[in-house]
């Protein structure tokens, strides 16, 4: 008669383990002494962030704070118009821009997983116009004619997820670079295009001399565009679909997109610049791009380094799985051992010659994030081994597996003319710590 029982309490017990199982590392709001964090620590950020809004340094955001799967901090501060009668909400929709670089470098290394790709593939074999690469030898400033050289050896995948291919970013770089990039029409690229689709996008890029030899330095560049567009050729999908198949609804990412639906218009926030007297004014067209961006309708070119708009908790989502070892809430995205490459220094070579991420000891850079070695431990209170990332609009996360510690930061202004912003939010967080 006793076995009955038995065999019951072993189902009760072994379901009630996998329940928990399931949940483990799932966001949940608690008071932060339950995370090992020290409330009156954490509530001077409070005081923080609104003394930049008062001083004109930026219009306000939302900010999470989440340690041990638990959500210490989320809050929204100030207004999304001027005239302040609209008060930011939680649920706004913020332009991720380069953090999109992180759900790319996912995907990359998802179907790395799969053994459907290798990191030092040279990427001809998936966008062949790069067969014929080329670098950048002289420029004539005049009339912007150049010379190249062959490569001396294939752009290949680990180049672009650490920025050494030798593309870069034509915009941002004012002179030579920028000329060239103009006259190859790849100036447009990195948030989201009119016209063209990723596959022309990729073509184009194709077309452009590399301002270095591959491997042989660090430089920000179109890369993760082209990563996109690798998504697209290894799986057979649209990028779009491909982030949505496989990141966007395995985490619950319900507002993370490319192009927001007529339902989401409402929640995308304005993008906030300066005038020439200094001012904090709503920027529109003649701010150099359209901040409607992630309204266009019906365009089919997904920029995998910057393209994305999404809320503040979809974001949480995203790096807590990162921060979990790959899974959130019973489904995993990545390998455990994968993230542990991600989050390794792939600029020793680099660094050594002084042409890595940078010029301070430690701070490096991993697979598609920034990274913080042991060298770099007396720079910031952050863990060593902390992996992070921002946008262009001024959003900022941190993934810091040793304290089980992540950030997310949403705003939106360019330029934003105080750094130290963050690096004092950073301190007052870390200062919670218990």
């Amino acid at each position: 008669m006793k076995r009955p029982y038995l065999s019951f309490f072993f189902l009760f017990f072994l379901s009630v383990s996998l329940f928990a199982q399931s949940a483990a590392g799932v966001l949940t709001e608690a008071k932060p002494a339950a995370a090992g964090m020290s409330a009156k620590q954490l509530a001077l950020l409070d005081g923080h962030i609104d003394q930049y809004i008062k001083n004109g340094s930026m219009p306000g955001g939302v900010f999470l704070v989440a340690r041990k799967g638990k959500i210490v901090y989320y809050k929204n501060f100030g207004h999304t118009t001027l005239e302040k009668n609209d008060a930011y909400e939680k649920e706004d929709i913020f332009r991720l821009a380069s953090m999109t670089k992180a759900v790319t470098t996912v995907s990359i290394m998802q179907l790395f997983e799969q053994g459907k790709l290798g990191l030092d593939d040279p990427i001809f074999y998936y966008i062949p116009g790069f067969a014929k690469s080329q670098v950048l030898e002289t420029f004539n400033e005049a009339d912007s004619s150049y010379t190249t050289v062959p490569v001396e050896k294939p752009i290949t995948i680990r180049h672009l997820l650490t920025h050494t291919s030798g593309i870069s970013y034509g915009a941002f770089n004012p002179g030579k670079i920028q000329a060239i990039y103009e006259k190859h029409k790849a100036n447009a690229f990195g948030l989201a295009h009119p016209t063209a689709t990723t596959a022309d996008m990729a073509n184009t890029l194709a077309t452009v001399p590399l301002i270095f030899q591959p491997g042989s330095k660090y430089m920000y560049g179109l890369n993760m565009e082209l990563l996109g567009r690798i998504v697209e050729v290894v799986s057979g999908m649209p990028l779009n679909q491909y982030f949505k198949q496989n990141i966007f609804d395995p985490l619950g990412m319900e507002d993370t997109r490319f192009y927001l639906s007529k339902d989401q218009h409402d929640r995308l926030v304005p993008v906030y610049t300066y005038n020439e007297q200094k001012q904090m004014v709503v920027a529109d067209k003649s701010f150099g791009l359209d901040p409607d961006y992630p309204k266009w309708e019906g365009k089919n070119h997904f920029a995998g380094g910057g393209g994305l708009s999404g809320t503040t908790m979809d974001y949480a989502k995203f790096i807590q799985a990162l921060c979990n070892g790959g899974q959130y809430n019973g489904v995993r995205i990545l390998g455990r051992k994968t993230i542990e490459l991600i989050a390794s220094d792939q600029m020793i070579i680099q660094n050594a010659m002084g042409t890595g991420f940078s010029k301070l000891p430690g701070l490096t850079y991993g697979l598609g994030f920034s990274l913080k070695t042991a060298a770099g431990a007396a720079w910031n209170p952050k863990s060593v081994g902390t992996f992070e990332w921002g946008g262009a609009f001024n959003t900022k996360f941190f993934i810091d597996p040793a304290e089980e510690l992540i950030f997310v930061g949403m705003t939106q202004i360019l330029p934003f003319t105080r750094p130290d912003f963050w690096d004092r939010m950073y301190a007052i967080i870390y200062g919670a710590v218990e």
